[in-house]
């Protein structure tokens, strides 16, 4: 019987960035097919951002490719990268809401900014994305101001999927919320990811939240991909770095390098 192969969605080839003197990613490597869940995780300053900020073209990488379906995203026109980004859903660390906004227009802002969607059709998509991430209609004409930590992130999540995206990326989503929120999030963002079949890319240090949403995992740690493997392999990876990352461990390799 045949294999069939799923094709890539996102690839990183050998990526390299500095600022300045300071090196962040240094041939760093990265592969999501298509309907997968990919988590990056690492320490604070380990350059997961800059990872996800390369492939969103908000950072050009000093040299490497990355592609999105076989195409390299950094010598695209700048029409390519509109029509590009129009696929793409993004879950800010701190939601990102605009205050100036209520809730409902937050949700929808790309779909009447960028797809030029009637008030009327915008906000009834919207209440039907809040209903996803199991908000009420009524949550619609709140604004920002008045929404907990937990109702933003959802509000973020709903503003991500509004436009029904086949890319998306998370970065931090848990940050900021309680152990019980955050596993009410991550449930959402998995529920999410499956029913758009979405290919998902994460960037956080919780592994609790890893462990969730993940289907496979990669390490960044000294701007190079040190393991991948699918997150139930993660407790027996073989790789000192992970296990030390993935169990908070005050001793080991991290801290032997930190030290020097």
């Amino acid at each position: 019987m045949t294999e069939i192969m799923t094709p890539t969605c996102i690839e990183m080839k050998n990526v390299h960035k500095a600022f300045g003197s300071k090196v962040v990613l240094d041939g760093f490597d990265l592969e999501i097919k298509k309907g997968e869940s990919v988590v990056i995780i690492g320490g604070s300053g380990s350059g997961k951002s800059v990872s996800l900020k390369s492939i969103l073209g908000l950072l050009t990488p000093d040299s490497g490719d990355i592609t999105i379906d076989g195409k390299s995203v950094l010598s695209m026109s700048g029409s390519a990268r509109e029509k590009l980004n129009n696929r793409v859903g993004m879950l800010f660390q701190n939601a990102a809401l605009f205050d100036s906004l209520n809730v409902w227009e937050n949700v929808s802002f790309a779909l009447m900014e960028g797809e030029k969607l009637p008030r009327k059709k915008a906000k009834e998509i919207a209440i039907e994305k809040l209903s996803l991430v199991g908000l009420s209609p009524e949550v619609a004409n709140m604004s920002p101001a008045e929404l907990s930590g937990g109702m933003r992130k959802r509000v973020g999540l709903a503003r991500a999927i509004a436009h029904e995206p086949d890319i998306i990326f998370f970065d931090e989503p848990t940050t900021g919320l309680d152990p019980i929120m955050g596993h009410v999030i991550d449930d959402l963002i998995t529920h999410c990811v499956k029913t758009l079949g979405a290919s998902a890319l994460t960037i956080t240090h919780d592994m609790a939240s890893a462990r969730r949403i993940a289907d496979r995992v990669t390490m960044l740690y000294q701007g190079k991909n040190i393991w991948t493997g699918p997150v139930d392999q993660l407790d027996d990876s073989g790789n000192p770095y992970v296990h030390q990352f993935i169990n908070g461990l005050a001793e080991g390799p991290i801290e032997l390098d930190i030290s020097r």
